[in-house]
C-alpha cells in the first residue's frame, strides 16, 4: 500500500492485542491507544497498553476509558491472558502512564479533528458505544469501525454462541451494530484461521531484539494454553487480524451482511447474529463480514512486524 492508514487501537491488553499493537505500529500510522477493561481490569490493561508504546519506542497518546460494561458486571478472560494480561511476559513498569482517563472524550475530539480516521476496537465494545452515544456524528465522520469480535457462524468461546468481546458488553456491542457507522467484522470464524504458536515464537527469538524476545515469550504462554485447552500448538491471534484488515484489506474475503447482536437470549446473549439469508435478509446491510483469508500472508505480515520493530 502507498499510504498507511490512520487508525486509533481501542484495546484491552491481553496476550493477542499486544500482538495487535506491534502490528499497527509497523503497517499503520497509529494515532492514538485507548483502552477498556475485558481481558483483564481496566488497572492492567491500560499499564499493558503504556508497557508495549514504552516496548516499541511509539510517540503516541494512550487514554483509560471503562472500567465495566454499561450493564452488569465485567467479565474477565484471566484463565487466556493471565492475572495482568501479558501472560508469562514481564515487561518494566512504564515511565509514562496513561495521558488520560477519558478515552471517550478524546475519541470524540480526535474523529472531530481529523475526518477519515479507522477505529479498529479489538476488546469490549463500551467505549465506542458510548463515544457514540456522545456525539452520534462519529459514525459518519470514520472511514471505518473495523472490530475484532463476534463470528458469522455462530460459534462462541465464552459461551457456545457469544465470543467473547461482544458477550463482555452486548448492549455495547448492540448500539455500535445499530448505529449508521461502516462496520467491518473480523470475527472467531476467520480468526481461528489464523494460528501462531511456539515455533514462531521460536523465530522471534532468534531476532535478539526486545520486542523478538517479548513476542517469543507471548507466543510460548498462548501455546501453553492452547495446548491444554484445544491440544494443538497453534492459537488463533485474534486482535491483529482486525489491523491487518485494514492495512491489507486485499489479504480477506469480504461480504455484506446484516448482524444482529442478541440481548435478551437465556443461551444466547452475546450472539452475533448474521443473516445468510440473500434477498429473504431481514434487515439493512449494516456490516461487512470477514469469511476467508490468506492465513500465511497475514503471519508473515506479523513476524516481519517483530522483525522490523
Amino acid at each position: 500500500m502507498t499510504e498507511r492508514p490512520r487508525i486509533i487501537l481501542d484495546c484491552d491488553p491481553g496476550v493477542d492485542d499486544a500482538m495487535a499493537i506491534i502490528a499497527a505500529a509497523r503497517w499503520a500510522d497509529l494515532v492514538g491507544i485507548t483502552t477498556v477493561a475485558g481481558n483483564v481490569e481496566l488497572e492492567h490493561t491500560t499499564a499493558n497498553a503504556c508497557r508495549m508504546r514504552e516496548l516499541l519506542g511509539l510517540d503516541v497518546e494512550v487514554h483509560a476509558g471503562a472500567e465495566g460494561p454499561l450493564v452488569g458486571a465485567q467479565e474477565f478472560a484471566h484463565e487466556v491472558h493471565g492475572a495482568t494480561g501479558l501472560g508469562s511476559l514481564v515487561l518494566p513498569d512504564p515511565a509514562r502512564g496513561a495521558d488520560s482517563d477519558d478515552a471517550v472524550g478524546w475519541l470524540v475530539e480526535t474523529t472531530r479533528a481529523e475526518e477519515g480516521l479507522h477505529l479498529v476496537p479489538i476488546g469490549p465494545l463500551t467505549n465506542v458505544a458510548l463515544a457514540l452515544r456522545a456525539d452520534p456524528g462519529m459514525a459518519d465522520r470514520v472511514s471505518s469501525i473495523t472490530l475484532m469480535g463476534g463470528a458469522a457462524l455462530s460459534v462462541g468461546n465464552v459461551t457456545a454462541a457469544a465470543e467473547f468481546n461482544v458477550y463482555a458488553d452486548p448492549e455495547a456491542a448492540d448500539e455500535v451494530f445499530r448505529s449508521s457507522a461502516p462496520l467491518t467484522m473480523l470475527g472467531l470464524n476467520l480468526t481461528h484461521q489464523v494460528r501462531m504458536g511456539s515455533a514462531h515464537g521460536r523465530v522471534c527469538a532468534t531476532f535478539g531484539t526486545p520486542v523478538g524476545d517479548a513476542m517469543a515469550e507471548l507466543l510460548e504462554f498462548y501455546t501453553t494454553f492452547h495446548v491444554a485447552e484445544e491440544e494443538t500448538e497453534d492459537g488463533p491471534v485474534h486482535d491483529p487480524c482486525a489491523v491487518l484488515a485494514v492495512t491489507h484489506p486485499h489479504l480477506f474475503d469480504m461480504e455484506s451482511r446484516p448482524v444482529h447482536v442478541e440481548v435478551d437470549g437465556t443461551h444466547t446473549r452475546g450472539m452475533t447474529v448474521v443473516d445468510e439469508r440473500g434477498p429473504r435478509a431481514e434487515g439493512p446491510h449494516n456490516c461487512d463480514v470477514a469469511y476467508g483469508a490468506d492465513a500465511e500472508a497475514l503471519i508473515d505480515l506479523v513476524m516481519q512486524a517483530v522483525r522490523d520493530a
